[in-house]
């Protein structure tokens, strides 16, 4: 029951998530790809396969990346503020947060206040209210994938 669960939330997030790739930059109502952002995160990270359909197959991010996102930050943070955070699109691999704390992409982290946990993102702009989260941060941070966790945002 469980994963036809989470299989169903992963359609309907596919579906309904604007299809918009990390790196993207909304301009009125046609969408442009940054491909130095697309590329630099492909190098990242992998795509998930077109067969995809569970969270173990959609977070395509290695032990390594995962241990890297996870670091306690260097410092010189500031803190950007609180969002509720929904699931982004899971077909745009890595760690990042698509938020309207910002308007030009930078680096930064995320924490979740109620689970303790934190992880280093990519902070990419967007143009509406609330924010989208990549799974593999919403599974770093120990939120269910349907949740719309509160989270606190901080540019490195």
């Amino acid at each position: 029951m469980r994963k036809v669960l989470i299989s169903a939330v992963m359609v309907g997030a596919l579906s309904a998530c604007g299809h918009m790739p990390f790196g993207a930059k909304e301009s009125g109502s046609v969408q442009m790809q940054d491909a130095a952002s697309v590329s630099a995160q492909a190098s990242v990270a992998p795509r998930p396969k077109p067969a995809a359909q569970t969270p173990d197959a959609f977070d395509t991010t290695t032990q390594e990346q995962r241990a890297a996102a996870t670091a306690k930050p260097a410092g010189g943070e500031s803190k950007l503020g609180t969002t509720v955070a929904s699931l982004g699109d899971p077909t745009d691999p890595g760690f990042w947060i698509s938020t309207s704390l910002v308007s030009t992409p930078a680096k930064g982290r995320v924490e979740h206040p109620a689970t303790g946990k934190s992880v280093q993102v990519d902070l990419i702009p967007a143009n509406e209210g609330g924010s989208r989260l990549s799974l593999p941060a919403m599974r770093l941070l120990g939120v269910s994938l349907t949740d719309l966790p509160e989270v606190v945002v901080y540019k490195s």
